[in-house]
């Protein structure tokens, strides 16, 4: 039971859906199951259980995925909904359709039909969803009587919240301005407007009508939550509490419940639950088809590095990866075997005497990575995420570089989005790696399949770019 001995009857998560979206998660719905229905029908004149089965297995995959990618829960600007819905319409689709091939119904189907019913079920999501969108907009500029928002508290979370909340066309209310309380410093530049201070709370909501209070202020502060709460809690008003937590270095935060209670997770790894199982297929498949594809490649440099220079065609190097774990990493041998003189592990630098011959060609181009496949298809490395670095380089950043091992909270990958963004290669500067793991920070706040396909597909051009020696 939680504290004070009340049993808590329901979850404390609860969504918050305006009648907008769920209407257009309906009409999707509608507009899905009519177009599968003529589509079969026209092309068969009847309409079969496997249609039927075929139908329902589409709309029930079409709502977790739906769900997951958060279609409905805000309106992004017209060329990214767009595109986040096609992706998750063509996720959908494209797990129904393996569904019945592995069971073995896909060869009643008309490819042209199937075909057609894809793009003709999209254009009419895609034309209700624009159709919504311009109603709501017209109807938030014209209406004047949307719920009026009060802010409390100062900074960049309350800019964030006014400016989200009147920019949002699905929300149904208005931000009016704030109150500032007496823990600001930043007023003077601060664009949202002032409404008074703690003392005139009742007052400003009173005289502006206000529906809503959003309490913004830092964990510290939760005395004066608690003392704001109770002032607000007979104005027949919502009250919310958005805590400042994003001064910290946060890792896939999120909020969860546990026994009945609220969970505010600051860090956490996204490899968890059905992610750690999509991110391990997408790795296992792209990284097979990878290795069969550059095999031949493969066996081509390997003869190179051996008539080339004396030792291993491959190196094996420690390497820190998922959760702080060590593993060996593999590369083509791409310097002459040499013993170091010290602990003090030393990175490529350009003209390294070190490099063979064939060895600059493979690293400029980053060739010598591709024996990282076998880690990946091994479970020890995936096909993108943060670039895993020599051990002792990280016992060296992690006192030079706050929150540096956080970046270990994914599995590391062959290619990253700080690879991506010019941080491949040599990091000679303090700066640069500061920056990589800004990039590796980003990557696994926002983690998504279709994120690392991005990635992937970027990688190409960034070879090309002379980083790496």
């Amino acid at each position: 039971m939680p504290p004070g001995g009340l049993q808590t009857q329901r979850s404390l998560l609860q969504r918050r859906k305006s009648l907008t979206t769920t209407f257009q998660a309906l009409v999707d719905g509608l507009i899905v199951l009519l177009t599968v229905y003529y589509a079969f029908f026209n092309a068969q004149g009847f309409f079969t259980t496997i249609d039927a089965v075929f139908t329902i297995t589409l709309l029930a995959i079409m709502g977790v995925t739906y769900d997951q990618m958060g279609i409905y829960r805000q309106f992004g600007g017209l060329i990214r909904s767009t595109r986040k819905l096609f992706f998750a319409w063509a996720i959908s689709f494209a797990i129904t359709l393996f569904i019945f091939i592995m069971a073995k119904y896909f060869d009643q189907f008309s490819r042209p039909v199937l075909m057609a019913m894809f793009f003709i079920a999209f254009a009419g999501q895609l034309a209700n969803r624009l159709i919504l969108v311009t109603l709501r907009v017209q109807t938030a500029h014209s209406n004047e009587d949307r719920n009026k928002v009060l802010l409390i508290g100062g900074g960049p979370l309350v800019k964030h919240l006014y400016d989200n909340i009147n920019g949002n066309p699905w929300l149904q209310e208005k931000a009016i301005g704030r109150i500032r309380t007496c823990n600001e410093t930043d007023d003077d530049d601060m664009p949202v407007p002032v409404l008074g201070s703690r003392d005139d709370i009742i007052n400003v909501v009173r005289e502006n009508n206000v529906r809503t209070v959003y309490i913004a202020v830092s964990l510290d502060n939760s005395q004066l939550v608690e003392q704001l709460y109770l002032d607000l809690a007979n104005e027949n008003i919502d009250i919310h509490w958005v805590p400042n937590i994003f001064s910290m270095n946060l890792i896939n935060h999120s909020v969860k419940e546990i026994a009945g209670l609220p969970l505010l997770t600051l860090s956490e790894s996204p490899l968890i639950g059905n992610h750690l199982m999509f991110k391990a297929v997408e790795d296992r498949v792209i990284g097979l088809i990878a290795l069969i594809l550059l095999s031949p490649l493969m066996i081509i440099i390997a003869i190179l590095i051996k008539l080339d220079s004396p030792g291993p065609v491959i190196f094996r190097q420690g390497r820190t990866g998922w959760n702080g774990r060590e593993f060996p990493i593999w590369k083509f041998r791409s310097m002459k075997v040499h013993q170091p003189q010290s602990d003090d592990l030393k990175q490529a630098t350009r003209d390294d005497d070190r490099v063979t011959r064939i060895g600059r060609f493979i690293r400029k181009t980053s060739i010598d990575e591709l024996p990282q496949l076998f880690n990946v298809l091994s479970g020890t490395m995936s096909m993108v995420g943060p670039r895993p670095h020599a051990v002792q380089h990280n016992s060296d950043y992690d006192k030079r570089i706050n929150s540096y091992m956080t970046r270990h909270r994914i599995k590391p990958g062959i290619t990253g989005l700080a690879q991506i963004n010019g941080y491949r290669g040599e990091t000679d500067t303090l700066d640069k790696m500061k920056k990589r793991v800004e990039y590796d920070m980003q990557y696994i706040n926002n983690w998504s399949f279709w994120l690392d396909i991005k990635i992937l597909i970027k990688t190409i051009p960034a070879l090309l770019r002379n980083e790496a020696y």
